[in-house]
């Protein structure tokens, strides 16, 4: 290979890696299960995490009263279908408490709020990038299929136990 080969492979390389992901920048909106009569208590802010501009999830899960969950989550494209097929998942920049956590995905297949795509992470408390293939999200009260090409929504959750949620978001991509 000659040097200006080289020298040009170089220089394309930077706009061949942004190709490989697409950062989102998500308008985080905070839901409880006080919608539905539960009494968990919670709260999203924006702050600094350990260096870093995030958004924290931070609350009490209650069972009581058929509770269970706190969550954070946004809207693509304004909440109309967005099209994913050509990544093959989402990276999650997270810091959180040691406990597990649900990332959900939903599309405009999904008709009930209870219906979903999920998969249940453990989130250390030092920094970390997960990165989580569609086909690792499984179809939850529904019959439908995961289909990216149709990705709606996306979001976080601490549910179903009691436990106190920490959990910090400073980047959300999709990747191929």
């Amino acid at each position: 290979m000659t040097r200006w080969a080289a020298a040009l492979m170089l220089l394309c390389l930077p706009s061949m890696l942004m190709g490989q992901t697409m950062e989102l920048e998500p308008d985080w909106e905070y839901v409880a299960d006080t919608v539905m009569g539960g009494v968990s208590q919670g709260a999203a802010r924006l702050e600094t995490v350990d260096g870093r501009q995030a958004t924290r999830l931070t609350g009490t899960v209650s069972l009581d009263n058929n509770g269970g969950f706190v969550q954070i989550a946004f809207d693509l494209a304004g909440g109309a279908v967005f099209d994913a097929s050509g990544y093959t998942g989402i990276a999650l920049d997270l810091r959180g408490n040691g406990a597990d956590y649900d990332i959900r995905l939903r599309t405009d297949a999904l008709t009930r709020s209870w219906q979903s795509f999920r998969t249940s992470v453990t989130v250390p408390p030092a920094w970390t990038t997960l990165r989580l293939p569609f086909d690792s999200f499984v179809p939850h009260r529904t019959d439908a299929t995961f289909d990216p090409s149709r990705l709606r929504r996306i979001g976080i959750l601490a549910i179903g136990r009691e436990m106190q949620a920490d959990i910090a978001v400073s980047g959300v991509r999709l990747y191929r």
